[in-house]
């Protein structure tokens, strides 16, 4: 790689939203085509370490950042693994003990990152702490509805259930990855066979309710499967809180295979049933209404 010019793009990156893939972007034309794109990320997230008993959900776990972060332009990842001894660090000590040992030609930020110690570091900062050793790009903020794009924003209209304006902030779906689990069979019984996840407490999920959108097998790349999504604990039967995808005009056993479950629209709310009738009666409609969105 010493052939080329790198560009570092550094941040935490919690859900590569549009505003993140602007950073990637600004990187990007930092050095050109024919330059390198590391984006630099933390993990764990940095409020896990500053306060773990009020830090919030993250809106995808690590595997999927780092997938998102190959998709939205990086050609390879950083991660930096976030200590109390890194939130220590000066923003001068930042960028002599991270960022200058790389030998960058440029580095990439958004218009709010902070580095070094109670977030002492700006933008304006690390131009200056460059000293001539490489270029400071900073990205444009983007805005949604006159609020700037953020993590926050986000996770606030995930957990409301607003899917389809997460989908419009990400850029791309919202979605939650795990192994399948096996449940109880009621589904398969009832004619609507389901995907099952456990929810992971540390990533956000979708309200409780029914959604329209898609599954996909991660250990098969290729297409996305239509599909209706219940999130909750089933009201009608109970159980504990999961989420079921049915695969449109699929059955099959993938019990143990890692899925990324997506979400394009929410449908309805949950409804406790008085009979079993009433209940596939109304996923009828929840899968007619898939379709006629696929």
């Amino acid at each position: 790689m010493s052939d080329r010019q790198l560009a570092l793009a550094i941040g935490t990156f919690d859900g590569v939203h549009l505003g993140h893939q602007e950073v990637i972007a600004a990187a990007r034309s930092a050095v050109g085509g024919r330059g390198h794109v590391m984006a630099v990320t933390f993990w764990p997230h940095p409020m896990t370490v500053f306060d773990p008993s009020g830090a919030p959900p993250l809106l995808q776990n690590l595997e999927s950042r780092e997938d998102a972060l190959l998709d939205a332009g990086a050609d390879e990842i950083l991660l930096l693994h976030f200590t109390t001894q890194m939130a220590a660090m000066t923003p001068a000590a930042f960028v002599n003990q991270i960022i200058a040992p790389l030998h960058p030609s440029a580095v990439a930020v958004g218009p709010n990152f902070t580095f070094g110690a109670r977030g002492a570091g700006n933008p304006g900062a690390l131009r200056q702490l460059a000293g001539g050793r490489f270029d400071v790009a900073t990205a444009p903020a983007v805005e949604f509805g006159g609020y700037t794009v953020s993590s926050t924003m986000i996770r606030a209209v995930v957990l409301a259930g607003d899917v389809s304006s997460a989908s419009r902030l990400m850029g791309r779906d919202f979605s939650v990855r795990g192994p399948v689990v096996r449940g109880d069979r009621r589904g398969h019984q009832l004619g609507f066979p389901t995907a099952n996840l456990t929810p992971d407490p540390a990533v956000a999920c979708p309200s409780d309710g029914v959604y329209a959108g898609w599954l996909a097998l991660l250990d098969q790349p290729g297409e996305r499967m239509s599909a209706a999504i219940s999130v909750g604990d089933n009201p009608t039967f109970g159980s504990f809180r999961r989420v079921e995808a049915h695969v449109l005009d699929q059955d099959f056993d993938i019990y143990g295979v890692p899925v990324e479950i997506g979400f394009t629209k929410r449908l309805r709310d949950m409804v406790t049933y008085s009979s079993v009738d009433e209940l596939v009666a109304q996923l009828t409609k929840d899968v007619r209404a898939t379709r006629a969105l696929a």
